[in-house]
């Protein structure tokens, strides 16, 4: 059988739970405010974009490095074999470009 509790326990055991329930209600406030809840989201959103503009970077970073592999060689000097057709490749897009916007003016 449980041993009786006097009522100096039973007070001193109420103060400390009404201690711990202020604490609580303090923070679920603190967690609950706008500003808190607009912080977090602020930061969750950065960290999102920040993740994202690095993986594009990294990717982009990759793609620059092979083209570059592609289209120079170690020393630097351009690789004619495979300038030129890009090159071409490109001109001929500008072009079609140029002539497409010239037939929708007239």
């Amino acid at each position: 059988m449980p041993e009786a509790r006097t009522p100096a326990q039973i007070e001193a055991d109420i103060v400390r739970r009404r201690e711990q329930l202020a604490e609580t209600l303090d923070e679920i406030g603190v967690r609950m405010h706008p500003k808190t809840i607009i912080g977090d989201v602020k930061a969750k959103a950065v960290s999102q974009v920040d993740h994202t503009v690095g993986r594009a970077f990294a990717t982009v970073q990759r793609v620059v490095e092979d083209v570059r592999g592609t289209l120079w060689d170690a020393s630097g000097a351009p690789r004619p074999e495979r300038v030129l057709p890009v090159a071409l490749v490109a001109v001929g897009v500008i072009g079609l470009l140029a002539l497409s916007a010239r037939r929708k003016r007239g």
